[in-house]
């Protein structure tokens, strides 16, 4: 089945547009669904309030150049009330921007940092921000009401290639570098760096929380897929199984499973706890063997996301294809077009998928079908507890084996 489009945001042209620093290598949507952030390519980043993007599209067709809505703000403009009201903003990084991440706090949760006593940026209730990655290897911190630049994180020595907040409100930030390292920063202590996260022998692609904040996973120009105790900032194991260069990951919305994505054409989805691979969704067929999946081919799987139901993947492959795969069917459930695709994300009541291309972001509908009794029960009882103690529980085995998921 064809996905149905939903809208798109084209950015603007001009006749002497270079091609090259066009490439839109990441989109975000705010937690709290307010805003939608994307990488125009030559340093700029976009901030649209998602609700306006989706009435436009409604009124307008699908089609929305990124430039017409007329009440941008200034960023020199910091007044409280704009909060209230929703501003679209043009961001000027400064640099090309690799990789974005919004952020939120929760004013109870403690920085980590022992010396608390005082600090410039006290990060309240009402604040967003936005994390910007960039080629110098710097890391810009915006705030998404004003546009205002409240601070600049320096430490990596090579590109930021992809950034995320914990999901718990702590305003801990994990960046990826080319460098090799991972970096904790907290945002709380001013943006201090932590701790440093070594392992990877080269250039690191990704990172993702568990929807916990216990977990890191860290993927990159390797075979293998990291995961990091985010309490010791330790090593807890690698998973191995991918063929090349593993690109993106992603925890599904009960932390249960766990979706990575590699240049060998797959994506596999984990149980991350004992290192088994549930299941492999193949974008080539018949599938390269090891000895050719290292190689150049038309079907490098460039980003994977997984849905807030848990029980849909979207996938972005140089074939020219986004894919909807649901987790326990080995054939993709919608397709739809997409030229140059880099980047997908799903907004945050998972009904839109979000896809980068050349600047530019199109949208589309996520397939809606009703979970089984199983897939909510599994869901509904990991909010409570992981599965290493799903399958301790004093029940029948065969109501464990009921609650786990399976190859």
């Amino acid at each position: 089945a064809r996905s149905r489009t939903v809208g798109e945001l084209l950015a603007p042209t001009s006749p002497f547009d270079k091609k090259c620093g066009r490439e839109n290598w990441t989109v975000a949507f705010a937690p709290d669904g307010s805003y939608f952030a994307w990488s125009q390519g030559h340093r700029i980043v976009k901030l649209v309030p998602w609700s306006q993007c989706l009435n436009n599209f409604l009124l307008h067709g699908t089609k929305n150049v990124a430039n017409s809505v007329s009440t941008r703000l200034s960023r020199q403009n910091s007044e409280s009330g704009q909060k209230n009201k929703p501003c679209e903003h043009i961001i000027d990084c400064g640099d090309i921007v690799w990789s974005l991440a919004f952020g939120s706090s929760v004013p109870e949760k403690q920085s980590r940092c022992v010396n608390i006593e005082w600090h410039r940026f006290k990060f309240g209730q009402d604040q967003l921000l936005l994390a910007t990655g960039l080629n110098n290897g710097r890391i810009k911190i915006w705030d998404v009401y004003t546009g205002k630049l409240l601070l600049n994180l320096m430490d990596h020595t090579e590109v930021v290639r992809d950034l995320t907040f914990a999901p718990d409100g702590s305003l801990i930030l994990v960046s990826a570098s080319r460098d090799k390292t991972l970096r904790v920063w907290d945002l709380k202590d001013d943006g201090n760096m932590m701790k440093v996260l070594r392992g990877h022998q080269n250039w690191v692609y990704g990172c993702a929380f568990s929807p916990d904040s216990s977990i890191l996973c860290s993927v990159g120009a390797s075979k293998a897929v990291f995961l990091w105790d985010m309490d010791k900032y330790s090593m807890i194991r690698k998973l191995e199984g991918h063929h090349n260069d593993v690109v993106a990951c992603e925890f599904s919305p009960d932390g249960a499973l766990l979706a990575t994505a590699s240049y060998d054409t797959r994506v596999y989805v984990w149980d991350p706890y004992i290192g088994v691979i549930l299941m492999e969704f193949g974008h080539l067929f018949p599938p390269p063997t090891p000895i050719f999946a290292g190689g150049a081919n038309d079907r490098w799987v460039r980003s994977v996301s997984f849905s807030h139901d848990g029980l849909h993947i979207a996938s972005l492959a140089d074939d020219k294809m986004v894919r909807f795969w649901r987790i326990d069917e080995e054939f993709p459930v919608q397709v739809a077009p997409l030229n140059n695709g880099l980047c997908c994300t799903f907004s945050t009541d998972g009904s839109v998928l979000a896809a980068g291309q050349d600047g530019s972001v199109y949208f589309w509908a996520t397939p809606r079908q009703v979970s089984s009794l199983q897939h909510l029960c599994r869901m509904a009882i990991r909010r409570v507890m992981p599965t290493s103690q799903v399958k301790n529980l004093p029940v029948p085995s065969k109501v464990v084996e009921f609650l786990c998921y399976h190859i």
